[in-house]
């Protein structure tokens, strides 16, 4: 797979609990393209109907059903069918992997090569983000295995917010617990260097005052300023802040003293706002914001009301942190499809200025860089869709080089 003479690019890589997400991004003149080649192994969990799909610009996207071998794991099919998939789609010699990596904790600020010791460490974090860096690190050890000459990069969703106001990262408890590591680090970072590298090249105001709103599965809230992460709705960890898919956000912590009361253990509880809660437990119905748009149940309605709500309300507390706004964006599953969210979102938001253009936004593809605001509009207002995995294929180039 890596002969002198193919092409050169990085594989970035997102490995979660029952998917692999994967993208292969040429280097052409020192610089990472576009991806030439992308994919999604999913059903990886233990009687899971595994398959891949995988996608080429200009090619219809092709889905398999994978076929574990004697004694293989789903993912390590799923590993190997990735690395049959590049070697059929042209063979790029890889320069690295970029490994999507959800927590750095308070070591890393920044993308680093990964050795033993830095997994390591990165094992140890593990309890601060249960659904993610477990199987963020099963992919680690997969692809060391796999492919031992090629460097393995770890490229993290905290990094983006490692330097925000000191008064942005602590909690009101002793000083002890800030000193162990028990502070907001914030997530989502990939996607939110993404969309404001993509805001810089769009529009003057990108320098100003940004509320990125980074909306699906997994949903939060950041302020940017000067293209700097400000203050972000996520803490601790990846339950805080607003409503998602299955995650409940920000919740009174006298609620969880309440269910230790009444009997419910640490992962009865951690099932409860990791898996049970959010769209999913509101609605009744699923964690799917198309699903609950299409229902006419009354469950669907609520948690629809409560989601946008709480992006309404977050979004008040991140614009007095800026002291006003500039622009708006919206990335992410919902905030890239969701036409009647961002409309809703952005006429509760009216009274910083904001003005959607209806048209604008009804014509939103999903697929390119749109603005939608309107004419009168003081507050400039853009749909952006993201891709983390360019982030990660970028910061692995800048360090491992194209020797």
């Amino acid at each position: 797979m890596n002969t002198p003479d193919r092409p050169l690019a990085v594989l970035a890589v997102n490995a979660g609990s029952s998917s692999l997400k994967f993208a292969v991004y040429p280097v052409r003149q020192g610089r990472v393209a576009e991806a030439a080649l992308s994919g999604l192994a999913e059903g990886l969990e233990p009687g899971g109907r595994a398959q891949i799909t995988v996608k080429a610009p200009g090619i219809d996207k092709r889905t398999e059903a994978l076929a574990p071998l004697e004694g293989e794991s789903s993912f390590d099919a799923a590993l190997r069918a990735v690395i049959a998939a590049l070697e059929t789609e042209g063979g790029a010699r890889l320069l690295a992997v970029a490994h999507r990596i959800v927590h750095g904790g308070s070591r890393f600020a920044e993308s680093v090569l990964i050795d033993d010791d830095i997994q390591a460490y990165l094992e140890s974090l593990d309890a601060l983000a249960p659904l993610h860096q477990p199987h963020n690190l099963s992919g680690v050890r997969a692809f060391r295995r796999a492919c031992p000459g090629v460097p393995q990069v770890a490229c993290f969703d905290t990094a983006f917010h490692a330097h925000t106001p000191e008064v942005e990262q602590r909690f009101a408890l002793p000083e002890a617990y800030f000193e162990q590591g028990v502070r907001r680090y914030g997530f989502h970072g990939l996607s939110y260097n993404y969309v404001s590298c993509v805001l810089a090249q769009c529009s003057a105001r990108a320098e100003g005052r940004m509320l990125l709103a980074h909306l699906g599965n997994g949903a939060s809230l950041c302020a940017v300023h000067r293209g700097k992460s400000v203050a972000t709705t996520m803490g601790f960890s990846a339950l805080d802040g607003l409503m998602m898919g299955t995650r409940s956000g920000s919740l009174d912590a006298g609620v969880l003293l309440h269910l230790l009361r009444q009997g419910m253990d640490g992962a009865a509880i951690e099932k409860l706002l990791y898996k049970q809660s959010g769209l999913l437990g509101v609605s009744g119905l699923s964690a799917d914001m198309r699903t609950l748009r299409a229902s006419t149940e009354p469950g669907a309605a609520r948690a629809i009301a409560l989601f946008t709500h709480r992006v309404v309300r977050e979004s008040g507390a991140l614009a007095a942190c800026l002291g006003g706004v500039d622009l708006i964006a919206f990335t992410g599953g919902i905030g890239e499809h969701d036409v009647q969210l961002r409309a809703d979102v952005c006429q509760a938001l009216a009274y910083l200025g904001v003005r959607i253009d209806a048209a604008a936004n009804r014509a939103v593809s999903g697929q390119t860089v749109a603005a939608i605001h309107a004419a009168s509009s003081t507050v400039e207002l853009w749909v952006v869709p993201t891709d983390e995995g360019r982030v990660a294929a970028r910061d692995a180039l800048a360090l491992v080089g194209t020797a």
